[in-house]
């Protein structure tokens, strides 16, 4: 045995560093051998001398490690005793001294987990047979969440997803911007699919998936994606690559400085890779992707690029998704927990696609200076946030008011910072249990108004904005005339301003962008990107990224309404106010005329983005109906649906 001890596989075997975080009974049915069991895994400092005459190892036949294959081929039923005997190298103190412990015990506690074995106990009379106990099943056993047991999981698991995406040009509507190739990770999950980031695949037009140790990609289709908790689900058609593959089922949240595993294919090579670390944070985080506020779980593993969609594996289930790391920090990396995990699967489940997280539609403010709330009429004791501003098209709107002050959600008390008791002694924002809700489904809220509590139950649903976040897997709409390209604003078409859009962006479209709500459904601020330079439009060259207010004096709704206003126009001039109070006129027949030779010679196939496209042969079809005899009223009807 001196052979295996001088190995350096058996010294990391030994080395003291796992940590485990809950009690494992190894003797379920005897209150004696349970104590001598928590000793062995270390939840009791005091001597091991009893544990000889109680357990010895009952070996299985099949082992990865060749280290403990051979150990155990020629040990095949080795008391803690025996095993003192190789162990002594590492120390001059006897098995038992406090100084060993640690080392001692975490080698039998990756001997038992790795290889499942059976305890038996052992009689005190030498020469008796020892009484057989239950085998120890998956669920009354604590496995060790480290590198060893994540790669054993994902071997068959873990997938490469190669992507090909084209992103749509802003400034330039009408085209892509040249494709690019990324990969990230992904595992397989039940139901036959692929769970990965919904940035692996965002704007894609070709996606592969190779499995671990094969040269084949295989062809996968996106099924779902959620954009806002960066989720994407894919298939694969071709069953060769579902030969051997192992399903990983989700498990809970884990607690802080519980340990995981990342699995997944970070750059630097083409290889799976585990990283291991520890839960430090779990708190709402704004998830770069879709700019949504969700659970995240901090961690101290390495994120890199590559890693995105692979699991976190704990207690050889997933803990979470990775997705994304904290730039300028090290080794601060998040994860999608199961609760967001779970809230997409259903969407997809139960409505067969993405739906989307649900929010009350309100902006709050802490209510924590006493001034405040002695204003509010809040009396002791009572606590709760200020409600500043309401999204008109939520139902929050029919029922609460600006100044009333929410006071519990669902029945959990609101602390006066906005958060609410999470578990043990943790805190979460209260808009955590808002976007667990399923799309139309109601929320308990209630509120005190003027010194009184009232309860209401409000309808909740996805966030309606003015601007959109984002635009992935979309193509951007826009309208041409006489060289005026006329475009919904978008936050995406203010990060073409780069990275610094924020500060580089049209101060007065930033600001819009970020604070302004709808106030009917369907209204877009629709603005002049761009002059595409010609006599007709000669002088209006610079007026690029003004916000189009009226069309010949009516108010502009959003890009369809302008092309009709624009189109249906009979009067000689046209005439479009502009934000800051700019003003266009243009001839309206010459402009006309002018289009399609600006059109060629830009080399632009359309004046109108497909959307729009797809209207006017719904206008045109339907105008045929009405001539055609059929009643103006069923027209009217169509036309509104």
């Amino acid at each position: 045995m001196a052979y295996f001890s001088r190995s350096g596989t058996l010294r990391r075997l030994l080395s003291s560093r796992n940590i485990l975080t809950k009690r494992l009974s190894c003797f379920p049915n005897n209150p004696n051998h349970m104590e001598c069991g928590n000793r062995l895994m270390g939840h009791e400092s005091n001597s091991l001398d009893k544990l000889p005459k109680y357990i010895h190892f009952c070996p299985m036949a099949i082992f990865r490690s060749p280290v403990h294959k051979e150990l155990i081929d020629t040990a095949p039923i080795r008391s803690l005793q025996s095993m003192s005997k190789f162990l002594t190298e590492f120390g001059r103190e006897g098995l038992f001294s406090s100084s060993l412990l640690t080392r001692k015990t975490n080698f039998l506690r990756s001997t038992y987990f790795l290889h499942r074995r059976q305890f038996s106990t052992k009689s005190e009379n030498p020469g008796t047979e020892p009484i057989p106990l239950e085998l120890v099943t998956s669920d009354e056993l604590y496995t060790r969440s480290d590198a060893y047991a994540a790669i054993e999981l994902a071997l068959d698991a873990v997938v490469k997803v190669f992507t090909v995406t084209s992103s749509p040009n802003y400034f330039l509507p009408w085209q892509n911007k040249p494709q690019r190739e990324i990969t990230g990770s992904g595992f397989v999950i039940s139901g036959r699919r692929v769970l990965t980031n919904a940035h692996v695949v965002a704007d894609q037009t070709f996606v592969l998936v190779r499995k671990h140790g094969s040269p084949t990609k295989y062809r996968a289709e996106v099924q779902a994606v959620g954009h806002e908790c960066d989720l994407a689900l894919l298939t694969v058609s071709n069953e060769e690559f579902w030969e051997g593959m192992n399903f990983l089922e989700f498990g809970n949240i884990p607690y802080l400085q519980e340990a995981v595993a990342v699995v997944g294919y970070p750059q630097g090579g083409d290889n799976i890779s585990v990283t291991r670390g520890v839960v430090s944070r779990v708190e709402l985080s704004q998830y770069t992707h879709g700019a949504a506020n969700l659970m995240a779980i901090q961690i101290d593993a390495a994120i890199n690029p590559g890693n995105s969609g692979g699991p976190a594996i704990m207690n050889e289930k997933v803990a979470g998704v990775a997705f994304q790391n904290l730039a300028g920090a090290e080794n601060i990396g998040y994860i999608i927990p199961v609760p967001v995990i779970e809230h997409f699967m259903a969407d997809v489940n139960e409505q067969g696609n993405y739906i989307g997280f649900c929010t009350l539609g309100v902006s709050c403010q802490p209510t924590e200076n006493m001034q405040l709330r002695d204003h509010l009429k809040m009396l002791p004791g009572l606590t709760g946030v200020l409600v500043n501003k309401i999204n008109p098209l939520c139902d929050s709107h029919v029922m609460l008011k600006k100044d009333d002050v929410i006071i519990a959600f669902d029945g959990v008390p609101i602390a006066n910072d906005g958060t609410v008791h999470f578990r043990n002694r943790e805190r979460i924002t209260f808009d955590h249990l808002v976007s667990m809700k399923k799309a139309g489904e109601t929320g308990a809220v209630r509120v005190l108004r003027d010194g009184v509590q009232h309860e209401f139950h409000i309808k909740l649903g996805p966030p309606q904005s003015l601007v959109p976040v984002h635009q992935f897997d979309k193509l951007p709409s826009f309208f041409i005339f006489a060289g005026l390209v006329f475009t919904p604003l978008t936050q995406p078409y203010l990060h073409e301003y780069g990275d610094d859009w924020y500060n580089t962006s049209p101060r007065r479209l930033c600001q819009r962008a970020l604070t302004e709500l709808p106030q009917k459904r369907g209204e877009q601020i629709i603005i002049l990107s761009q002059v595409l330079m010609d006599d007709i439009n000669t002088g209006y060259e610079r007026l690029s990224d003004f916000q189009v207010k009226k069309v010949n004096g009516v108010v502009v709704d959003n890009l369809k309404h302008l092309r009709r206003l624009v189109e249906g126009c009979t009067e000689k001039s046209l005439r479009f106010d502009l934000d800051d109070e700019r003003v266009v006129v243009l001839n309206y027949e010459n402009a006309k005329g002018a289009t399609s030779r600006i059109l060629k010679r830009h080399r632009i196939p359309s004046a109108l983005s497909l959307d729009l496209m797809e209207d006017v042969e719904r206008e045109q079809l339907e105008y045929k109906e009405r001539v055609d005899g059929a009643p103006v009223e069923e027209a009217v009807a169509v036309s509104r649906l």
